[in-house]
């Protein structure tokens, strides 16, 4: 193996790419959707945000079809993302003008037809596709110092001309994989790992900023989340 192909295997991770529409719906209880939420529990109705109003249903995933499951995803069920009309500008903790919600495998989940008439968003069915290779943005994606000094090694004697000639990462809805951020990337904190992102999409009528991404990150030990985004 060259040295291309160790720093590759070092670094690789597969993910969930969700793309938007181009199929019919079944609006079963196993798929998912951007622009649209339909799975709760029976309490549970449209959270509201910090000044008292509704949240839009922005995303809601399934995990018993995907073709591969990241481990912080092992006993989950499904989880579904709300926001703000107003979002949320920094690193930014769960129900702070954005919810998501985590159900487990054993959770009794009902449909309910709940809607936000203010919501901007066109509502599509998600088709996972996976990922096989996926890799860091170079700044702050998720190398640590000791591989970055590995890849300008490689690039100092010749042997690549630039990191993203041997690497690729996916944009885009995904589950898993790398973060793809647009600006330098950020910290989440102690324990916490990037789960998934969700991105501008001018079929579901998304522009996050300025074709900017949101990124959610979970606590491997807590089961916390965390909010982030940014945009070119």
């Amino acid at each position: 193996m060259n040295e291309i192909q160790e720093i590759k295997k070092e670094i690789v991770k597969r993910g969930i790419e969700l793309k938007t529409g181009g199929f019919r719906p079944t609006n079963s209880e196993s798929e998912s959707w951007i622009g649209k939420v339909y799975l709760f529990k029976e309490n549970e109705e449209i959270p509201k945000d910090n000044n008292g109003e509704l949240m839009i249903p922005l995303f809601q995933l399934c995990f018993e079809n995907l073709p591969f499951i990241p481990e912080i995803f092992s006993n989950t069920k499904a989880l579904t993302v709300f926001i703000s009309s107003e979002l949320p500008v920094d690193l930014t903790e769960n129900g702070e003008n954005w919810m998501i919600r985590e159900y487990k495998k054993d959770d009794k989940l009902v449909l309910k037809e709940l809607t936000n008439t203010e919501s901007f968003l066109k509502a599509f069915p998600l088709k996972p596709e996976i990922i096989e290779e996926d890799y860091p943005v170079w700044d702050g994606g998720g190398l640590s110092s000791e591989q970055e000094d590995k890849i300008l090694d490689l690039e100092n004697s010749g042997v690549i001309e630039d990191y993203y000639d041997i690497t690729e990462n996916q944009y885009g809805h995904k589950i898993g994989g790398y973060p793809s951020f647009c600006q330098p990337g950020i910290y989440f904190g102690e324990d916490f790992e990037f789960a998934i992102q969700i991105a501008s999409d001018e079929k579901a009528n998304l522009n996050i900023v300025d074709s900017g991404t949101i990124f959610l990150a979970k606590n491997r030990k807590t089961e916390e989340w965390k909010y982030y985004y940014d945009f070119y």
